[in-house]
Order: structure tokens, then C-alpha cells, then sequence
């Protein structure tokens, strides 16, 4: 059984994941609406609390907090895993992921919604179809988070 790291409860946390290689899988638009819904078929089963991401061409944020019980390696393994197999592909992603805590969620936030147009994928976050700033997916507000 493993253990589960002492940050977890502490702030929400900034996943960065990428596909190996780098290469642009998520530049197709089934795929990346693919990787969308699969973070919430995730969430459905193993809780987590979802404050924002976006889904790269090469890569994925996700600003999360897994709640106590959880675990951000187990949810992030089983959401990988859960990509690679709706896409049809075999394994897609580097065998690690990036965990930064979120001391200032809203800059980490921030951050998550400029990524695409830092990118030049989009003039405006809500631009952006695969990301929260999009207005097209479901959130829980860093305000009910406490």
C-alpha cells in the first residue's frame, strides 16, 4: 500500500504530463476532445477536485486537489491509461508526470489559460477549445474550495 505524500491536502497542484516524444497528438481534435472527457470520466470515479487545464498539442496542465484518501499518482496513471486506450493508441505518454504546488492558484490558473495563446493556437483563452477558459466544460470554483 502506498503512502500518500503530505501535499496532497495542503494546496491544489499544477499536473504537467507529456506525450512522448512531444509529438502532436492532441493537434487532432478527437483526441484532444478524447483527453477532455476522459478527465471527467476519471473524476466520476476517483474524486478530485478540478480547477482548470488544457489540453496541448504535446502536453496537458491540470490544476487539481485530490482529497484525502486519494492519489494524485493513482489518478493520473488510470487518466493516462484511460487516454491511450479511448484514443486507440498504445502507451502515448511519458512514464512521469510534473507536480508543482499551487501556493497562488490563481496564477497557476492563469498560466493553464495563456498556455495556448503563448502557443499562438489562439488569440484569447476562450479561444481555445480544449481548455476551462473555453467556457465548454464543468469546474469547481477555487472559491468552494476550503
Amino acid at each position: 500500500m502506498s503512502q500518500r505524500h503530505p501535499i496532497q491536502s495542503s494546496f491544489p497542484m499544477l499536473i504537467t504530463t507529456n506525450i512522448q516524444g512531444r509529438k502532436d497528438i492532441f493537434f487532432d481534435p478527437a483526441a484532444a476532445r478524447i483527453a477532455v472527457e476522459s478527465l471527467y470520466q476519471i473524476q466520476a470515479h476517483y474524486p478530485f477536485f478540478l480547477f482548470g487545464f488544457v489540453i496541448m498539442p504535446d502536453h496537458c496542465h491540470i490544476l487539481m486537489n485530490v482529497p484525502e484518501g486519494g492519489s494524485v499518482s493513482k489518478t493520473i496513471g488510470i487518466y493516462k491509461r484511460a487516454v491511450s486506450f479511448n484514443i486507440g493508441r498504445g502507451p502515448i505518454w511519458q512514464s512521469r508526470f510534473h507536480i508543482r504546488l499551487a501556493r497562488e492558484p490563481w496564477l497557476a490558473l492563469k498560466y493553464i489559460h495563456q498556455n495556448p495563446v503563448k502557443a499562438e493556437l489562439c488569440v484569447t483563452p476562450q479561444d481555445y477549445p480544449w481548455s476551462l477558459a473555453s467556457g465548454r466544460w464543468d469546474v469547481v470554483s477555487l472559491n468552494d474550495y476550503q
